[in-house]
């Protein structure tokens, strides 16, 4: 296992040294060939654990306007991902831990049922699936019995893209209002709550008990949301009324919204929030701010984020944020603010015992 563990960290140009050249193909297109020649066989066996495990999250997370939803038809199509790139995260010789890039456009034949609180039956069919991600493999313990490793577990690491398009069979579902917005945010909480980093999900290949290999909390964070200044004026008439939702992982349950205040670009809060913390070293606490509209669909005034691994523990921090139009894509200059996040207290419990810090 300690061999194993050495050999996890050699890269391209290491085993380039000690192996023949044609014994060196492309570790990325040898990957991507076999990769299509299971895919039949991957198709089927995760198509199966998607509907187990996902279906009793959609139904978790279905908006209030949804009575039911279910799948009816789940396969992930014949297109398989391809893989872009492939790393070794450094780590001890207890586990190895390899990250995988990859893309994917796919053709799924996935079709949800879903029922309305109004008693309506439609058939959707999600389709046009575009996928850009990293995909974390954990291996641990590592073991001297084969395969040399008891447990693997998978979690995306870092979802960079996920595109999809709801159509109703037979129809168009834009004929519904709301029902669209409400499918996509069940979806995407679902696709939240059941893969993205930190969760994983742990698979047994030997014997053993791997019950510390699953999520666990290792601290709590105590913000103190203050102020905002400056903020742009979303309103034609008069002044915007802003809120703030704050998160760590972005689930319903998990989400923080403060106060509205009203007609003020300037607004003071004072509000106190507390998150679970599961990962210090990757996470983020996420403040949006936005403009209350009313009954309609309120506008985002501006974002941004602060690193768990930047604050201290048990230290208070008073910080001002810059607001972006977008965490992902900050592209444009446009001044929309700033708000100052006060007192974020970080208290880790026990994160010694944390064994999927990423490094």
């Amino acid at each position: 296992a300690a061999t194993l563990a050495r050999f996890s960290k050699m890269t391209v140009e290491d085993s380039r040294k000690i192996l023949p050249a044609d014994l060196c193909p492309s570790w990325l297109k040898w990957l991507n060939q076999e990769l299509i020649k299971i895919w039949p066989y991957v198709n089927e066996a995760a198509s199966e654990l998607i509907r187990s495990s996902v279906e009793p999250v959609l139904e978790q997370y279905r908006s209030a306007i949804l009575d039911s939803l279910k799948f009816s038809k789940l396969t992930l199509g014949t297109v398989a991902p391809q893989f872009t790139g492939v790393s070794i995260i450094e780590d001890d010789e207890s586990g190895i831990t390899m990250d995988l890039e990859l893309n994917w456009d796919a053709n799924p034949n996935l079709v949800l049922d879903i029922r309305t609180k109004l008693g309506l039956s439609l058939p959707i069919q999600v389709k046009d699936i575009g996928f850009t991600g990293v995909f974390r493999l954990i291996f641990r313990p590592l073991v001297d019995q084969f395969p040399c490793f008891g447990a693997v577990c998978y979690s995306l690491r870092e979802k960079k893209k996920l595109d999809f398009k709801l159509k109703v069979v037979g129809g168009e579902i834009s004929s519904l209002p709301g029902i669209s917005d409400a499918i996509e945010r069940t979806i995407r909480d679902a696709v939240e709550d059941t893969l993205t980093w930190p969760v994983r999900k742990v698979v047994p290949i030997l014997p053993g008990d791997y019950s510390d290999l699953e999520l666990k909390p290792v601290g709590t964070l105590e913000v103190k949301l203050v102020q905002a200044r400056d903020l742009t004026n979303k309103d034609l008439v008069g002044k915007s009324d802003p809120f703030a939702i704050l998160y760590i992982r972005p689930l319903r349950d998990r989400m923080k919204t403060s106060k509205i205040i009203n007609n003020d670009l300037n607004p003071i809060w004072n509000e106190h929030f507390e998150f679970i913390v599961e990962d210090i070293n990757t996470q983020n606490l996420t403040v949006k701010i936005y403009d209350d509209d009313g009954v309609q669909a309120s506008e985002l005034i501006g974002c941004a984020q602060v690193r768990l691994k930047d604050l201290q523990p048990g230290k208070v921090k008073d910080i001002w944020l810059k607001l972006v139009k977008d965490l992902e894509v900050q592209r444009d200059k446009k001044d929309r603010g700033e708000i100052s996040a006060s007192e974020a207290h970080l208290e880790i419990v026990e994160i010694s015992r944390n064994r999927f810090g990423a490094k």
